[in-house]
């Protein structure tokens, strides 16, 4: 229970992602879900709550990768260097995802079968970046302070 109260900003920002990377999977598949059962008005009334979210995480995500990337002592080199990485290969996904969410959030934009199927390749392609992000980036960003502490330590060599 007072564990949470102990973290760091950067592990309670992982906590937080990580918590709506589960919610943004659950979404999907209800989309999903709720398309092939063909009933298109609850899964447009999903498609709208997993629009909010994705747009609310990926700015947030990207307003504290800006912060952490701004300011040298936030963050070692190692996490720099993959956060701008991160940073660099996300931006046609998530172009892309915007885009998609945008057109079929509307209410004049039927659900059909190409949705369908864009929707199929991006969740593909959203699971794959969201495993990366969490094995790569937000292992990194949890023990930050490890790794600052690991780059003072190999300086003195």
């Amino acid at each position: 229970m007072f564990s949470s109260l102990f973290l760091s900003k950067n592990q309670k920002l992982v906590k937080r992602w990580t918590k709506e990377h589960e919610r943004i999977v659950i979404l999907t598949h209800k989309v999903l879900a709720e398309y092939s059962k063909n009933n298109h008005k609850q899964a447009k009334i999903e498609l709208q709550v997993l629009s909010n979210l994705v747009i609310d995480h990926v700015t947030n995500e990207n307003i504290e990768f800006y912060k952490l990337l701004k300011d040298e002592s936030l963050i070692s080199t190692k996490s720099k260097k993959s956060t701008k990485e991160f940073i660099e290969t996300f931006k046609d996904v998530r172009l892309d995802l915007t885009k998609f969410l945008t057109k079929y959030t509307q209410e004049s934009t039927p659900l059909d079968e190409e949705f369908f199927d864009m929707l199929n390749q991006i969740s593909e392609i959203l699971v794959e970046r969201i495993n990366y992000e969490e094995k790569n980036l937000y292992r990194l960003l949890a023990h930050e302070e490890d790794n600052k502490e690991w780059e003072k330590h190999k300086r003195k060599f």
